[in-house]
Parts: structure tokens; C-alpha cells; sequence
């Protein structure tokens, strides 16, 4: 396993509790915001400032741009940027450790996941991230830096998908075949409709990307090189990635032993064999 792929895998599911702990939909609706979507974009966007659907959709790469409108610029009426992002860094540390993750194992890790923050050129929601300021509570500090890798992370994949020719929604195709995640899981999570997300399709079987049996062998080459400049994009040698392991891999199991993360999630994190 590629390093950047071994740190992704340690850092994900401590951020990803911002998506799914049920405590976190609460404290979206205790500010103002309506239900799980404008919690979702709100506390994500947050660093970016009160911002309109359009760079959202761009960013965040895979949604359908309707689905986005429906929440943004709208929920900044109902909640400051900047309460989200208060709120959500607390409530999701609130979270870790509700299921155990070690405050003194956080405040270890804290400078071994700041010197992992990777150059932020062209990756605007990552910098974004990198720029909020670190909570003195060690927990709130590991969620907020899990945050800030994974984000860099996901700015160099959208960066990979455009290099490839694909577009969002061409991704959640290929890696939902690749994956063998539930198609209606991930359409539906994704907001797409049923024609929509036959369209999309349609068009990379025309690319012969995929055909009735899958992914065709152009389909499998292009996913693999997306993903082997996504893993580039975000390493750096001088990582102590084996300490980081080391160190939050009993974080990491805590959130999976919690029951949180659904199997066959929509953000494709797997659950460690």
C-alpha cells in the first residue's frame, strides 16, 4: 500500500464521524440548519466562508448541482460559517471521544499529522482547512487535521479526475463498479437522478470505460492511474507516516468498532480486513 493510502486510511474514519454520527445531525439542527444535506454542505463548506453552490459543486466533485443548491448559499441564513465551524469541530470531537479515542494519544499526534499537511497550490478546499486555526482541546486539534490531509487529499483527486477526462459524476460510476458498491446507494447519496445517472452511463460506455460486465480494461487502467497520482499528490518523504499508525490506530478501530461507518459507504472508505 502506497504511504498516502496507509495515512488515509488512519486519518478517514476520524474525520469521517462528521458524516454519520447521528450526535452531529443533532447539533446541525440545535444552529439552525434543516436536516442531514444542509448539515453536510454547511459544516464541510465552512471553511471556505458563507459560499454559493457553484465552487461547492466544483470542489467537492460528484454531486449533483441542484442538490448542492438546494443548502448553499441558503444555510448561512440559518447559520454563520463561522458557527459551523465552531460547532463542528466540537461535536465531532465530542464523538471521538464518546467512543473512547484516547485524548493523550491525539495530543502525540498532533505534530506528526501538522507536518504531514501537504504544499496547498491549487487545492483550495484543503488550504481552506489548513488555515483554521487549532483547537488547544487535542482531540477537537487530530479531527480538525484529519480534516485538513483529507481534504488536500480529495483537492489532488478532483485534480487527477480532470488530468483523466472524467467528471464527478463519471468517478462515482467507475468507482462504484470498481468498488462494488450498491448503484442506488450511491446515486441517491449523491443526489442524481434515475435518467441522469443512466445518461452518465450510457457515456462511459461509449468511452468503453465500462461495459455490461464492469469496468472494461481502459476503465480499470484509468481508475488506476487516478488513483496513483491521487496517492503522489498527497505524499510527502518526509512523513513519519509508520508513528502516525502507530499512534491513532486505535483511534481509527475505535470509530469502526463504534458501528458509525456504514459497509458500502458513500465516501468509499472500507472497513480494515
Amino acid at each position: 500500500m502506497h504511504p498516502a493510502r496507509l495515512l488515509w486510511s488512519v486519518v478517514e474514519p476520524l474525520h469521517a464521524v462528521v458524516y454519520f454520527a447521528p450526535e452531529v445531525r443533532a447539533a446541525g439542527k440545535e444552529i439552525g440548519l434543516k436536516g442531514f444535506w444542509d448539515t453536510y454542505f454547511a459544516f464541510r463548506a465552512a471553511p471556505l466562508g458563507p459560499v454559493g453552490a457553484a465552487p461547492v459543486v466544483g470542489m467537492f466533485a460528484g454531486f449533483e448541482p441542484g442538490m448542492v443548491g438546494r443548502s448553499l448559499p441558503s444555510a448561512w441564513s440559518r447559520a454563520s460559517a463561522e458557527t459551523c465551524l465552531v460547532t463542528r469541530a466540537s461535536v465531532s470531537a465530542d464523538v471521538l471521544r464518546g467512543m473512547g479515542v484516547s485524548a493523550d494519544a491525539c495530543a502525540a499526534a498532533v505534530s506528526l499529522l501538522d507536518a504531514a499537511v501537504c504544499d496547498r497550490t491549487g487545492r483550495p478546499l484543503g488550504a481552506a482547512n489548513a488555515a483554521v486555526p487549532l483547537s488547544d482541546d487535542p482531540v477537537a486539534a487530530v479531527w480538525q487535521l484529519a480534516t485538513t490531509l483529507r481534504e488536500l487529499r480529495g483537492d489532488g483527486h478532483v485534480a487527477a479526475l480532470v488530468t483523466a477526462g472524467l467528471s464527478g459524476l463519471d468517478a462515482l460510476h467507475l468507482q462504484t463498479v470498481a468498488k462494488r458498491l450498491d448503484p442506488d446507494t450511491m446515486r441517491q447519496a449523491r443526489g442524481w437522478s434515475v435518467e441522469q445517472w443512466a445518461a452518465g452511463r450510457e457515456s462511459l460506455v461509449a468511452r468503453e470505460l465500462l461495459d455490461e460486465d464492469g469496468l472494461t480494461v481502459t476503465g480499470a487502467d484509468v481508475l488506476e492511474s487516478v488513483e496513483e497520482l491521487t496517492d503522489a499528490a498527497a505524499w510527502q518523504e518526509s512523513v513519519p507516516v509508520d508513528e502516525v499508525v502507530e499512534v491513532l490506530s486505535a483511534a481509527a478501530a475505535a470509530v469502526w468498532d463504534s458501528g458509525v461507518l456504514p459497509d458500502g459507504n458513500p465516501i468509499g472508505l472500507p472497513r480494515p480486513a
